[in-house]
C-alpha cells in the first residue's frame, strides 16, 4: 500500500520515554521508531536503554519503566551508532516531536559526539497537524459547545462572556465532571499533598521540605537556607512559577512552608 505522502527519502516516526521532561537534562530510557521507506515498505526498531541516571518514581508511574528494569540494558552511548544508522538519510516526525523528542534525541547524540543534524531533515510533528486541523482555541470551543460563531473574538469582554457560557455548557454536557469547585480543581490539575508548590519544585520527604529538581534534588531546605542562600536568589531570577518563587523568598528570609496536612 502506498504511503499517502510522497516521500523523497524514508520517514522515521519515533517516540521517546525518558527520565523527565527537560530535553537538555533528562536521558532517554526507551526509543521506538517506525520507518516508512520510499517504496511504502515499513520497518521498526525499539531500544530499551540504561539512562545512567535515576528514573524518578513519578516518571516511572507514567511510563512504567524503573531503574531495575534497565539496569542491565545498554546505554545510549553503546547503541548510538546503531540508532544513528537507523535514522541515517531519513526525515523525522512524532507527536510533539518538535518541542521534545527531537531536541532530546539531539542532546543524546551530542553527548557522544554525533551530529544528528535535525535542521537538515524534513520534520513532521503530528501534534501540529492535529492543532492546525482541529483548533482548540476559544472560538472552536464556542462552535463546539454553543453551536455558533464567536463574534468579538479577542475582545476581553466578549471572550469572558463566551468562556463562562462554554463552562456552563461543559457542565451540562459532561455529567462526570465534579460539581464542587475543590473537586473540579483537583480533577483538572491534581494536587500532591507532599508538594509545597503546584508543580512540585519543593517536596516533603523523610519529614522535611526538600528541593525536588535539578542537581539539588533531595537537599533539605533548612540546610540550604543556611549553607546555600544563592540557590534561592537564583530561583527568584529564574522562570519559576510565582508560588515556587514565594517559597524561595521565604527561605531567604528564614521561613519554611508549614508541614503538609496528611490524612
Amino acid at each position: 500500500m502506498n504511503f499517502p505522502i510522497t516521500l523523497k527519502r524514508p520517514l522515521v516516526i519515533f517516540d521517546l520515554e525518558t527520565t523527565g521532561v527537560a530535553a537538555r537534562k533528562d536521558r532517554i530510557v526507551e526509543i521506538a521508531a517506525a520507518k516508512v521507506n520510499v517504496d511504502g515498505s515499513e520497518e521498526s526498531k525499539c531500544w530499551l536503554l540504561n539512562p545512567t541516571i535515576h528514573i524518578p518514581e513519578e516518571t516511572t508511574a507514567i511510563h512504567g519503566i524503573a531503574d531495575e528494569d534497565v539496569a542491565a540494558c545498554p546505554t545510549f552511548a553503546e547503541r548510538a551508532l546503531e540508532i544513528a544508522a537507523f535514522f541515517e538519510g531519513c526525515d523525522i516526525g512524532g507527536f510533539n516531536s518538535d518541542r521534545f523528542d527531537i531536541p532530546c534525541l539531539e542532546e543524546e547524540f551530542l553527548r557522544v559526539g554525533i551530529n544528528f543534524n535535525s535542521a537538515q531533515r524534513r520534520r513532521i510533528d503530528v501534534q501540529r497537524i492535529y492543532h492546525r486541523m482541529e483548533p482548540r482555541d476559544l472560538s472552536a470551543a464556542v462552535r463546539f459547545y454553543l453551536g455558533r460563531n464567536h463574534d468579538g473574538a479577542h475582545g476581553a469582554e466578549a471572550d469572558t462572556t463566551a468562556t463562562l457560557e462554554v463552562l456552563k455548557a461543559q457542565l451540562g454536557k459532561y455529567e462526570a465532571l465534579p460539581r464542587d469547585i475543590d473537586a473540579l480543581d483537583e480533577y483538572l490539575v491534581p494536587r500532591d499533598p507532599l508538594n509545597a508548590d503546584r508543580n512540585g519544585f519543593f517536596r516533603w520527604k523523610d519529614g522535611e521540605w526538600t528541593v525536588n529538581f535539578g542537581k539539588k534534588r533531595g537537599e533539605g531546605l533548612k540546610k540550604m537556607m543556611i549553607q546555600e542562600p544563592n540557590f534561592f536568589k537564583w530561583m527568584l531570577k529564574g522562570d519559576f512559577d510565582a508560588d515556587a518563587r514565594m517559597i524561595a523568598q521565604d527561605a531567604l528570609e528564614g521561613r519554611l512552608p508549614p508541614p503538609p496536612k496528611l490524612d
